[in-house]
């Protein structure tokens, strides 16, 4: 009967840890990204500013590509003498 209050006192214990730490990992990595985030917004500052002023041009560039691949086949010669292609 102690024994298994003593359990159920520890697993209580254990669990209202691990609940306290994930917490402190969690709000840890939410001030890391924020961090990061913003660290990246002050680097590209200028880089979005030049971008959005490029983009008032009111031009637009369109275009389509197509890949053309030319294959060549190559002939033998059947007979001795002939040329390839005759």
């Amino acid at each position: 009967m102690i024994r298994s209050l003593l359990a159920l006192l520890t697993a209580v214990i254990l669990l209202i840890l691990g609940f306290m730490f994930s917490v402190v990992v969690f709000a840890a990595m939410a001030v890391l990204g924020l961090a990061v985030w913003i660290y990246v917004m002050w680097k590209t500052r200028k880089l979005r500013r030049a971008m959005r002023e490029q983009a008032s041009d009111g031009q637009v560039i369109e275009g389509e590509a197509v890949v053309v691949e030319e294959h060549r086949a190559r002939t033998k010669n059947v007979l001795p003498g002939d040329t390839p292609g005759q």
